[in-house]
């Protein structure tokens, strides 16, 4: 399970570099939304990766993570999927009003770059 979820952080992080260094902005806001999958994996994968655990503590287990699942990486992680998809949306919207406004989505702003 350990293996496939760092496989998981490692692509998306590749993939969300590789798109952020493009020419284009569309490119770069799907480059952003990657990392931001990866870290929220990241995040989710510290809290310890268990199945079949309840988030909270029963009555006579002791508090420890061979227990239960540790709830603060799993609010974290939905508070960021929250905050990611307002702030894509907006950028998607900037990205809109700078594609009419300049006539180029390029990042640089030179169409001839690419």
């Amino acid at each position: 399970m350990e293996i496939v979820v760092s496989l998981a952080i490692g692509v998306l992080s590749g993939a969300g570099v590789w798109l952020v260094l493009r020419p284009r902005t569309f490119q770069v806001l799907i480059g952003l939304s990657l990392l931001s999958y990866a870290v929220n994996l990241f995040i989710f994968s510290v809290g310890s990766l268990s199945e079949g655990k309840p988030p909270l503590v029963r009555d006579g287990l002791p508090a420890d993570l061979a227990h239960y699942a540790d709830p603060l990486p799993q609010s974290l992680v939905l508070t960021a999927i929250v905050i990611g998809f307002a702030t894509t949306a907006l950028f998607l919207v900037l990205l809109l009003a700078l594609r009419g406004l300049a006539g180029s989505d390029h990042v640089d702003g030179d169409e001839d770059a690419a």
